[in-house]
Order: structure tokens, then C-alpha cells, then sequence
């Protein structure tokens, strides 16, 4: 007598959907720095798709691509957070530039300038520069991933395993103290911020609306980032 394989479903699903993959994966890319394989972040949504359609119940309402989207990216995000893609030196720097950014900050009591910085740390302002278009490649995150719109997003990524200000989203008190900090940006972070994450636009397409380069872009991005590590100080130390 002839038996169904209950494989053949999923195995459908999974072919039907592996553009979804590639889909996601790339999209994830242009966030990532060059370092990162895409044939990695790939092979690891394989996996979630085909997790996803072996647990998929239909009876709960979601659709098979909503609900296999969330574990495709979930799957590539935990090879992310597996592998850190960045030299140390790049952490380091990073951490020191958020040091020198609180201290000024707390000091003057206002947003702390490129050129203080710069000072502080005894470098020029284009090795600052430099330092912050490392740090944008050097971590990865979604304002929404926050959980800033109210939502529970799945957990949120950071290239560095450990102090990292996104590493502690499962608190509310947290996710509340980040939507204030991001909220309390300097006017031009805020909005690359906005656009970045929220409106989805690359680099490229943020340069065009502001006016600038898309390296400046890069350098107000990881600026960004930085000052909220400095701002964040009691949720990212040890």
C-alpha cells in the first residue's frame, strides 16, 4: 500500500521559499562588514527554512513566509553572533572613543563634537573618522529589533559577543532606556538613524537625501552608535 511521505510537504515549502533566503541574506549584508560570506548567512537560513517547515502550524495564523522569514533570520543571526567578523583593535578603539565621548558629555553636559574627541584621544580627525566608519562595520542592529514600536522582536544581533549595548534587549527597564537614548541623538544621528533602520535606506540613499558622501554617512552612522554606547554605560559594563 501506497504511503505519503510527510516529508514532501515541507519539502516543498522549503523549495518554494529558498529564494526567500538569498532574499534575506543579502539584505543583511549590506549592513555587514565586506568580511562577511553570504554563501554563510545562506547556509545558515537553509537551516532555518527548513526548521521552519518541519514546526510550521498553520492553525496559528501566521503565514508559512512570515513565520519562515523569523527563522531564516533568526538562524542567520545567530551564525553572526557565532563568528565575530571584526579584529579586535576595532572593539578596542571603539570602546576607547565611547569613553572619551562620556567623559566629555558629562563634563560640558552637551553633545560632544568630532574635534574634542579627536583631542581627547590625541589622534587627528580623519584617524577618527576612520575609527568611526570601522565601528558601523563592526556591529549590526534594527531599531525595531529594540523593540522601540512596542513589539517583541526576535533577539537582536551585535558582532561583538559581549558589552555590547544590544546585549541586554530581554530587559524592559533596557528597552526603554535605549529608545530615550536614541530619542536624545544629536539631530542629523537621529535622522541617519531613522532612515537607516526604519526606512531601510543603504548608505547611498541617505547621502543623497542629506547632501553628503556616503562615507559621511558611514561616519555619522558609527557616531551614532558610539554615543550610545557611551550613553548606555551602566547597561554595557561588565
Amino acid at each position: 500500500m501506497y504511503v505519503m511521505n510527510p516529508d514532501i510537504e515541507g519539502d516543498d515549502l522549503v523549495t518554494k521559499h529558498a529564494a526567500l533566503v538569498k532574499r534575506i541574506a543579502y539584505h543583511l549584508m549590506s549592513r555587514l562588514p565586506p568580511s562577511v560570506q553570504a554563501d554563510d548567512l545562506i547556509q545558515a537560513g537553509m537551516i532555518g527554512l527548513l526548521e521552519a517547515s518541519r514546526n510550521y502550524d498553520a492553525s496559528q495564523g501566521a503565514s508559512f513566509e512570515t513565520y519562515a522569514g523569523i527563522r531564516i533570520r533568526g538562524a542567520m543571526l545567530d551564525e553572526i553572533r557565532r563568528t565575530d567578523w571584526t579584529p579586535r583593535s576595532v572593539h578596542r578603539k571603539a570602546r576607547q572613543v565611547a569613553e572619551a565621548v562620556r567623559e566629555i558629555e558629562n563634563q560640558e553636559g552637551r553633545d560632544a563634537r568630532d574635534v574634542e574627541v579627536a583631542e581627547k584621544l590625541g589622534i587627528d580627525l580623519h584617524e577618527y573618522h576612520r575609527i568611526l566608519q570601522d565601528a558601523t562595520g563592526c556591529r549590526v542592529f534594527s531599531i525595531d529589533d529594540a523593540g522601540v514600536n512596542g513589539s517583541e522582536p526576535p533577539q537582536p544581533v551585535s558582532a561583538q559577543p559581549h558589552n555590547e549595548p544590544l546585549d541586554k534587549l530581554h530587559t524592559s527597564d533596557f528597552k526603554v532606556a535605549l529608545a530615550e537614548a536614541i530619542a536624545g541623538l544629536p539631530e542629523r544621528e537621529s535622522l541617519v538613524m531613522a532612515m537607516y533602520y526604519d526606512e531601510e535606506l543603504n548608505l547611498r540613499e541617505i547621502g543623497e537625501v542629506l547632501g553628503v558622501s556616503e562615507s559621511r554617512v558611514c561616519q555619522i552612522h558609527g557616531q551614532a552608535l558610539i554615543r550610545l554606547r557611551a550613553r548606555m554605560t551602566e547597561w554595557t559594563s561588565d
